[in-house]
């Protein structure tokens, strides 16, 4: 009897948080992101990477800090732990999908 097939985080597998989280998990533990700098690299409009970062911050895997820079506002993106343990599950989970282990 085989195992079954692992599911995938529904919050990761949308297309653009997909993208989101697997940007974001390129950067070291701690390190973080400017929203503008994100959105050019996503390629996203602000109202829309607006969106999935909240969907992704009320799973707790993103954490959006606003500061300032000076008198600029500034919002800065991280993975967080969970975040990054939930990709790193997801990625895992994609993987077995695509290469299931043999019958015995």
């Amino acid at each position: 009897m085989t195992a079954p097939l692992p599911e995938l985080d529904p919050v990761i597998h949308a297309q653009a948080r997909l993208r989101v989280v697997a940007t974001l998990s390129t950067l070291r533990e701690g390190d973080r992101i400017t929203f503008p700098r994100l959105q050019e690299i996503l390629g996203m409009t602000a109202g829309n990477l607006s969106v999935h970062l909240r969907k992704l911050e009320d799973a707790g895997y993103v954490e959006v800090t606003k500061t300032h820079h000076g008198r600029t506002p500034a919002t800065l993106v991280q993975l967080s732990r969970r975040g990054r343990l939930a990709f790193e599950e997801y990625t895992a989970a994609v993987r077995a999908l695509l290469d299931p282990p043999a019958a015995t």
